[in-house]
């Protein structure tokens, strides 16, 4: 089961559901290009950071005299945080993802909103806040339950488009049509080697247990307590 998020729980090697909407439930991404520079920063955090001499150099002018160095380096999250699954709407994010150290969490969803918001607000010449709040998070304790909520994240664009093949999801990672080296399917998949949850004992795929769910998306919200406050 889920512990709510009135009150966020820290824990080292916890499983999470973490979103956020845009503020007035507000569109976060208005075009294609705001999808991809938010899956680049997602990339940026959670790949393997480059080796020194894989750092491209740049030139720079101090006081007239002329130097070369190494561009500033955004932290990395890389063995802090697992991306087990997400979806990106286009006022709202979903992230399924596991915190190795108790603190990291926090750390990586701030610096990626404020990251994200500077990029936006600058595009769009605006000001303020772009989402709605604290991002919110629930500590999933139940191997049920976190099958069941990477389910809900990838038929969670169904509400938007016919083919959620298409969407900005890890969807495709877990058919494999794409290779994210920072989506981690694994842990999902591990349920479907063992056979350990009966209710999918008889099924034979990821992809039937999405796409042949006979209930609707609100109808999963539901089941999973997933409501806002």
């Amino acid at each position: 089961m889920a512990s709510r998020n009135s009150r966020k729980i820290y824990v080292k090697d916890g499983y999470y559901h973490v979103y956020n909407r845009g503020v007035e439930k507000r569109n976060i991404f208005m075009e294609l290009m705001d999808y991809k520079v938010f899956i680049s920063y997602l990339k940026d955090y959670l790949s393997p950071p480059p080796k020194p001499e894989e750092i491209k150099k740049i030139t720079f002018t101090l006081k007239d005299q002329v130097f070369k160095g190494i561009p500033r380096q955004i932290h990395n999250y890389n063995k802090d945080i697992e991306m087990v699954a997400f979806c990106l709407m286009p006022n709202h994010y979903h992230f399924l993802i596991k915190s190795l150290n108790q603190n990291s969490m926090k750390d990586f969803i701030h610096s990626l909103a404020l990251r994200y918001v500077r990029y936006f607000n600058k595009k769009y010449s605006r000001i303020g806040s772009l989402f709605q709040g604290r991002y919110k998070a629930v500590l999933i304790s139940d191997d049920r339950y976190l099958l069941h909520l990477s389910r809900y994240i990838h038929l969670n664009p169904h509400e938007y488009t016919k083919d959620i093949t298409k969407a900005y999801s890890s969807y495709t990672d877990y058919l494999g049509l794409r290779k994210t080296k920072w989506v981690k399917p694994d842990i999902i998949f591990k349920f479907f080697n063992n056979k350990t949850i009966l209710e999918i004992s008889k099924i034979n795929s990821y992809k039937s247990f999405v796409e042949n769910y006979k209930k609707d998306s609100a109808s999963i919200l539901r089941e999973l307590t997933l409501e806002d406050d």
